[in-house]
C-alpha cells in the first residue's frame, strides 16, 4: 500500500520550515482508497516568493487547523504504507520535522517519483513534476499546490508502476527508514576483508578513494567505522560502494604507506595530518631495514642512503636482499622523502625491527 502526498512549505531556514497546506492520497496500486486535503496554520509567516509560487498567503491560512491538530490523521492514512512524492527527500523530511516539534518519531518507507523516473522514463529534458507530467501527457491542475501536485504525481506513479515491467525497479528504490538495505550494504563490504594487519581503501560508486583506515585488523577497525553514528562517519557510510586493502605485515610498513598514501590521494574524509618534520639525521648515513613480511619467508625491505630514505617494498630472495643494485631496481621509490624520513626515524626510537644493515 502507498500514499502519495505533496506538501507545501512556507519557506525559510532548513528545518525551520512549517506546512502551509498538504494533500495525501492512499492508493492500492490499482485506485485511490483514501484520501486527506487540508490547509495547514504553520503558525509563521510565509516567505514572500512562496506566496508568489503558491498563492497561500497568511490570510488564508488564520483559521486552518495546526499541524497537531491533522497530526493524528496523517499517522493513520500512512501507518503501513509506502511514502510516494516527487523528490520523497523533501517532504519526509518537512512531515518528520513538525512531527519531531511534538515529539513524536515519525518513521516510514519512502520512493521517490524524482528517481524512479530517471531509470524508468529515459532521455527527458527535465525530471521536475511540471515539465516531466508535460512531455507525458499527465495533466496537472493548480501547480504548486498540494493538491494539484499530488493528483499529478499519482498519475505519474501508476503509469512508474506499469514500465517497471519486471517488478524490480521500484522494490530495489524503496528506501527503508531503519535502513536495512544500507546496512546489509555496509556488512557485505566488511565481510570482504580480512582479519590481518594493513591498510583499506573505501571507495565511492566512481572508484575514487574517499577514505583510508588502517590497523591491526582492518576488518574490526572497518567494521567500527561503519558503526559510528558521528556526521563525518554516516557520510562515508552513505558513499561506502566498495572497499579494498593491503596487508602490510608490519607495522612500519602500515604506518609508511598510510601518511605517504593519504598525502598522496588525499582521500575527502580523512583528516590531514599535519607532521612535525624531524631535522635529525639517522645514527648512520646508509642503511637497508628489514622486517616482517606478508608471508612466512618474506621480508619487508626499506632503503636509506645518504640520510635519505629512498625506497621500499617487499622480497622473499636472498640474492635479491645480497645485491644492492639488485635490490634498488626491485624496490618501489619514495616520493615524499621528509615524511617518510620522520616515521621511520621516530618509528626506530620506540620499537625494533627484525634487523638493520649497514653499508
Amino acid at each position: 500500500m502507498y500514499v502519495i502526498l505533496d506538501i507545501e512549505t512556507t519557506g525559510g531556514k532548513f528545518n525551520e520550515e512549517g506546512i502551509t497546506e498538504i494533500a495525501i492520497y492512499k492508493f492500492d496500486g490499482h485506485q485511490v482508497v483514501d484520501q486527506f486535503i487540508s490547509l495547514v496554520n504553520p503558525e509563521k509567516p510565509i516567505q514572500e516568493f512562496v506566496v508568489r509560487l503558491t498563492g497561500i498567503n497568511n490570510k488564508m491560512l488564520r483559521n486552518a487547523p495546526k499541524f497537531y491538530e491533522v497530526a493524528k490523521r496523517i499517522v493513520e492514512i500512512t501507518k503501513d504504507c509506502i511514502l510516494v512524492a516527487h523528490n520523497a527527500t523533501f517532504d519526509y523530511r518537512i512531515l518528520r520535522t513538525e512531527f519531531d516539534r511534538l515529539g513524536f518519531d515519525f518513521f516510514r518507507n519512502t520512493l521517490c517519483t524524482v528517481e524512479l523516473s530517471q531509470n524508468l522514463i529515459e532521455n527527458q529534458t527535465s525530471y521536475s513534476l511540471g515539465k516531466l507530467t508535460k512531455s507525458l501527457g499527465i495533466p496537472i491542475t493548480d501547480r504548486h499546490r498540494a493538491n494539484g501536485d499530488a493528483l499529478a504525481t499519482v498519475q505519474l506513479f501508476k503509469l512508474l508502476l506499469e514500465k517497471d515491467f519486471e517488478k524490480t525497479v521500484i522494490q530495489n528504490s524503496v528506501k527503508y527508514f531503519d535502513k536495512r538495505q544500507e546496512k546489509e550494504k555496509l556488512k557485505n563490504l566488511i565481510d570482504e576483508i580480512p582479519n590481518v594487519l594493513g591498510i583499506y581503501y573505501i571507495h565511492d560508486s566512481e572508484g575514487k578513494v574517499i577514505f583510508i583506515g588502517k590497523g591491526k585488523n582492518i576488518k574490526a577497525e572497518l567494521n567500527n567505522l561503519f558503526i559510528k553514528t558521528s556526521r563525518r562517519a554516516v557520510k562515508i557510510q552513505d558513499r561506502a560502494n566498495s572497499v579494498t586493502y593491503n596487508r602490510t605485515g608490519n607495522e612500519l610498513f602500515t604506518r609508511l604507506k598510510y601518511y605517504l598514501q593519504l598525502e598522496k590521494i588525499a582521500p575527502k574524509f580523512n583528516f590531514k595530518k599535519n607532521f612535525k618534520i624531524t631535522k635529525e639525521d639517522f645514527n648512520n648515513d646508509s642503511f637497508i631495514i628489514f622486517d616482517k613480511g606478508r608471508e612466512v619467508e618474506e621480508h619487508a625491505v626499506i632503503l636509506i642512503e645518504n640520510n635519505m630514505v629512498t625506497s621500499y617494498g617487499y622480497t622473499n630472495l636472498a640474492h635479491q636482499e645480497n645485491n644492492l643494485e639488485i635490490l634498488k631496481s626491485v624496490l618501489t621509490s619514495i616520493e615524499n622523502k621528509e615524511i617518510s624520513k620522520t616515521i621511520i626515524k621516530n618509528y626506530l626510537n620506540r620499537n625494533k625491527v627484525q634487523k638493520i644493515i649497514r653499508f
